[in-house]
Parts: structure tokens; sequence; C-alpha cells
């Protein structure tokens, strides 16, 4: 039976970015399940839903639990972004078969509000009230932050599908020391499958300094391997493919035994 994928998505994205890597995956013979965040299905230049902005990131682990739950087999999470947060939070409560972690956003305990994440960030982190409001990047910071490596005529239409964010899941993410919830927290100790974490070299919106320290929290188990010539959209990036063989590689080695996890 096909091993199932369970791709997740990061902040302003939908299901639709994982094109590459699925049509990838489902090429290799696994099956490939790729949902939408709560309340990101929407047009991009619509309204966002009104409770978008007070969203947190365990709503959006309870809906992938879910999900989970559902598909009646353990599924390998691949998570991008903040779905690599997402990730790390499912598998801590047993929910995974693997973890591929792209770029992913920082759990609880790890600073990651480096001079580049706040400029990424700085049209939100500047409008008061940001932590309970839905938000998006402009253009510029998309380019600086998330497509710095695209070729520049493919990148406006890249951010044309952006749909809005939680502002109260950055915060989580972001400002952990005064989330109260501790949303973004994740027991490294309940993590016992195997971890793959992917950095990009150019990364300014999850530098190799952030995802480096990812790699440290879960070394009992993980895999780090970076990327030069590749920033944030790894998903899409020229050279892409390499990154998906590299983890197809990873996974095909999991499932013969001869990985060194």
């Amino acid at each position: 039976m096909a091993e199932t994928i369970l791709m997740i998505h990061g902040m302003w994205g939908t299901g639709s970015y994982w094109e590459n890597f699925k049509g990838f995956f489902e090429g290799k013979g696994y099956r490939c399940v790729v949902p939408t965040l709560r309340f990101h299905d929407i047009d991009p230049n619509g309204v966002p839903d009104p409770r978008l902005g007070a969203t947190s990131l365990l709503d959006y682990a309870e809906d992938l639990e879910k999900l989970i739950r559902e598909l009646h087999v353990m599924p390998i999470l691949m998570g991008h972004s903040m779905g690599g947060l997402l990730a790390q939070i499912l598998g801590s409560r047993g929910l995974a078969k693997a973890l591929v972690l792209l770029t992913p956003a920082s759990p609880h305990g790890i600073i990651a509000l480096k001079p580049s994440v706040i400029k990424s960030f700085w049209s939100s982190l500047t409008t008061w009230g940001f932590w309970k409001k839905s938000f998006r990047q402009t253009f510029a910071e998309a380019e600086y932050s998330m497509l710095k490596m695209m070729p520049r005529e493919s990148r406006r239409s890249i951010y044309d599908k952006f749909v809005y964010e939680s502002g109260k899941a950055a915060f989580e993410i972001g400002f952990w020391l005064f989330d109260s919830k501790g949303a973004a927290r994740v027991d490294e100790s309940k993590v016992t499958c195997p971890v793959l974490i992917v950095g990009g070299k150019e990364d300014r919106i999850t530098p190799v300094s952030v995802t480096r320290k990812i790699a440290e929290k879960y070394k009992r188990v993980a895999t780090y391997k970076e990327f030069s010539g590749h920033a944030h959209w790894v998903i899409g990036e020229p050279g892409w493919e390499e990154i998906a063989e590299y983890i197809e590689e990873w996974l095909h080695e999991l499932e013969s035994g001869t990985g060194s996890h």
C-alpha cells in the first residue's frame, strides 16, 4: 500500500502551493493529501473571514489532527514554514510516521526574530493590535523574504495567490514568550519518529541560524540538510527538484531500514 504524505502549507498559503511537490511525490507512488488551513480557502482579493485574525496555531492543529485520524493510516507529515511548526506539534502528539520540515517556523523556546525576520513582517508588526487581526505581507516584503530566489517575472503571480493570515498565529510563533497558552510549544521528547529538516542558506524569513537550532532540538531523531542557492520558497524555487529528490531518497532509506535513524 502506498505511503501517505500529508502536506501542510505555511502562512498566506493554500494547498495549491504544493503543486510541484504533489506531482513529484505522486509520480513516485505516494498518496498525497493536501489540505488548505482553516479560513484560507478564500479569494486572495476577497475579504478575509472575520474569525481569521484570532485563529490560533492550536485551531489549525486541531483541524489537521481530525483529518489525520480520518485517514486511518499513519502519514508522513511534510510541512513548509508555519506548516513545518504545525507538523512538529502533530508529531509530538504521536500522529506521524516521519516529519519532513521545509524551512520550518520555529517552536517556543527558539528566538526567531532576527533583523531579516522583522523586516519581513514590518508592515504588520507596526500595526497596533496585529495579534488579533488578519494580515498579509506587502509585495516588497514577500519579494524580500519569501520569493528572493524566484525569477523576477514569476514573483508577482505567486504573490497574487497569497491569502490573509492570522495575526494571532504569527504572534504565537514570534512572541511565544508572551503567549500564556504556549501554542507554539513542542515537547521534543515526544517526537520519536524520524525527522528531516531542510534549510535554505539564503532564507531570510526562517534563517538557517534558526533551522539549525530546530535540528538541535530534535537531534536524537533528526537529519539536517542545508541547500545553498535556496531561500524560503524551496517548494518552487529553480532547482526544487533536487530538494524533492533528496527527501524521496531519505524516505526510501527509512522504508528500507538503511537510514541513519
